[in-house]
This record gives C-alpha cells, sequence and structure tokens, in this order.
C-alpha cells in the first residue's frame, strides 16, 4: 500500500523517483553508462584504499587522508548508484519513505563529510608546501586521525540534526520526487506541513558547512601557489601547478555543484539544472578523485608497482604499467 490513513490524514508510505524522465529509449544508455562509471569509480576507489591499508610507504597523511577519502567514495557511490541502475533496468522508480529517509541521511552525511575531509587535506598540501621543515612537526599522525575524526563527526552530526527536523514532517501527497535519488529540497518541498524551520536550518548549515570549507581550501592553493611561483626551476614549477590545478578543478566542481543546489535561493526554472549539477558532485566527483588525487601520483604508482611484484605477475605487465 501506498498510502495510510491516520487520525482523519492520509500519509504517503512510498515515494516516486522522476530520475532523468519518461523516455524508454534513454533508460538502457543511461543504464550502460552509470553501470561503467559505478565499476570504474568502485575500482580506483577500492584500490586506493587497499593500497593505503596495505604498503607502509603510504602510511603518511597524506595517503591517509587519500585513503579516507576513497572511502568515503566508495560509500557515497554505493549509496546512490545501485538504486539508479535498479531503477534504469527494471523501471520500478517507487521507494520507501524510510528507505528514502536512510539514503537521504547517509548521502547527506557523506557531502559534509567530503567538504570538511577535502578543507583538511588542503591544509596538509598547505603544511607540505608552505612549511616543509615544519611539517613533520604541524601534521603529525595523530593530527591528521583527529581531522578525519571530526570530519565524519560533522557530517554525521550536521546530518542528524536535519533529520530530526524532516522526520517530524507529513507527506500527504504529491508523492513524485522530480530527481534521481532523494535529494534535500525535493524531499522537504513534498512535505504537506509547515517546512519554514527546516528550510531556514538546511540553508544556514549549507552555508556553514559549504562556503567556509571552499574558502579555506581556495586560500590554502593561494599560498600553495604563491609558493610555487617562488621554485626556481620552471620544470618544477610547470609540474607542481598540473598538480594543483588539476585539484583545484575537482574541488570547483564539488563546491561550485554544492552551492548552486543548497545555498543559491530557490527557483522554479532550475530545478533541471539541480538534477544536472547533482550528477556533478554525485557521480562526477567520486569517478575522477581517484586518478586526480591519487593513481596519478608516484608514490601510489610506486605502490601499485610493488603490489603487482608481490603477486607475481609477469614481467612485462609490470613494464606495461610503468611506461
Amino acid at each position: 500500500m501506498d498510502l495510510l490513513q491516520t487520525d482523519n490524514t492520509t500519509t504517503i508510505t512510498t515515494f516516486i523517483l522522476l530520475g532523468f524522465g519518461d523516455a524508454p529509449e534513454l533508460q538502457i544508455p543511461l543504464f550502460l553508462v552509470f553501470l561503467i562509471i559505478y565499476g570504474v569509480t568502485m575500482a580506483g576507489n577500492i584500490i586506493i584504499i587497499v593500497l593505503v591499508i596495505t604498503d607502509p610507504h603510504l602510511h603518511i597523511p597524506m595517503y591517509l587522508f587519500l585513503g579516507n577519502l576513497s572511502c568515503l567514495e566508495t560509500f557515497y557511490t554505493s549509496t546512490l548508484l545501485p538504486r539508479m541502475l535498479a531503477s534504469l533496468l527494471t523501471g520500478d522508480r517507487t521507494i520507501s519513505v524510510g528507505g528514502c529517509f536512510i539514503q537521504l541521511y547517509t548521502f547527506g552525511t557523506l557531502v559534509v563529510t567530503e567538504c570538511y575531509l577535502l578543507a583538511s587535506m588542503s591544509y596538509d598540501r598547505y603544511l607540505a608546501i608552505c612549511k616543509p621543515l615544519q611539517y613533520a612537526t604541524l601534521m603529525s599522525r595523530r593530527l591528521c586521525s583527529l581531522l578525519s575524526a571530526l570530519s565524519w563527526l560533522c557530517g554525521i552530526t550536521v546530518m542528524t540534526f536535519i533529520m530530526s527536523l524532516i522526520s517530524r514532517l507529513q507527506y500527504c501527497g504529491p508523492r513524485e520526487i522530480d530527481h534521481f535519488f532523494c535529494e534535500l529540497k525535493p524531499v522537504i518541498n513534498l512535505s504537506c506541513s509547515d517546512t519554514s524551520l527546516v528550510t531556514l536550518v538546511t540553508f544556514t548549515l549549507s552555508v556553514i558547512d559549504g562556503v567556509p570549507a571552499f574558502l579555506w581550501i581556495l586560500l590554502s592553493y593561494i599560498c600553495i601557489i604563491a609558493a610555487i611561483l617562488r621554485i626556481p626551476s620552471s620544470d618544477g614549477r610547470k609540474k607542481a601547478f598540473s598538480t594543483c590545478s588539476s585539484h583545484l578543478i575537482v574541488v570547483s566542481i564539488f563546491y561550485g555543484s554544492l552551492i548552486f543546489v543548497y545555498v543559491l535561493p530557490e527557483k522554479e526554472t532550475v530545478s533541471e539544472m539541480d538534477k544536472v549539477f547533482s550528477v556533478f558532485y554525485t557521480v562526477l566527483t567520486p569517478l575522477i578523485n581517484p586518478l586526480i588525487y591519487s593513481l596519478r601520483n608516484k608514490e601510489v604508482q610506486k605502490a601499485i608497482r610493488r603490489a603487482v611484484k608481490s603477486m607475481g605477475l609477469p614481467r612485462d605487465l609490470l613494464e606495461m604499467h610503468s611506461n
């Protein structure tokens, strides 16, 4: 049953995720595209997690942060894409209200955690490049673990508070969510209760969590770029700029889409754009983060070669990977 009658109030028990529309000819192509993205994302992030855990050379703050990020991206992707893939394949777009709330809570927790984790990673890179002689003292493994734990704690705390407000809302219909997952604003907008408080709290926490973290990252990279400009070697500057620009592109995509969806004033005409920008931070960033942050890193590449070598695979495979 999709409706529940209580105290003369009809309460819905399921939502319908409208996804990317009703065009049947797009369902299979979209399924194949997202299936490939899911497979590549999971493989890339799991490789990083395994390497960080098993290779002693990577047991330093920079790679511990990367391992945390890959772990987060693994949960992140698995929260959204399997349900989306099932809908595209079977055509069943219904999701229970409880299941929707669980997806919303998990997804929101991971988004907030990533905001703080990326800010912590930028601080780590700032210390490594701008204060190299003090880095070992300032960024210990204990501080790294503390910053990572605080990032997760902030995510859990913020979303627990928001969900405590959302769980008090009533849903009487309609039950169509114009999105491909249970995203915060569409779920709130479907309620037949007064949503002014939860809307204000959500906007306030979005600003508090997103904007200062983004400005911190931006300031860190400005200092990093200034330090890079003082490098006498042109090859060194070029290499450092290449790495920084890649990181900034990923951060800009993630934070830019979040700010567009959650911080900018809501307008009816941007509902489809919200969906497009949501793809950026829910699907695109978990896909490219392993490549940008980890797999292009020389130490990670060496760790992969050591892992392949320890598995006793042919020498030709090692040489092919190194090339």
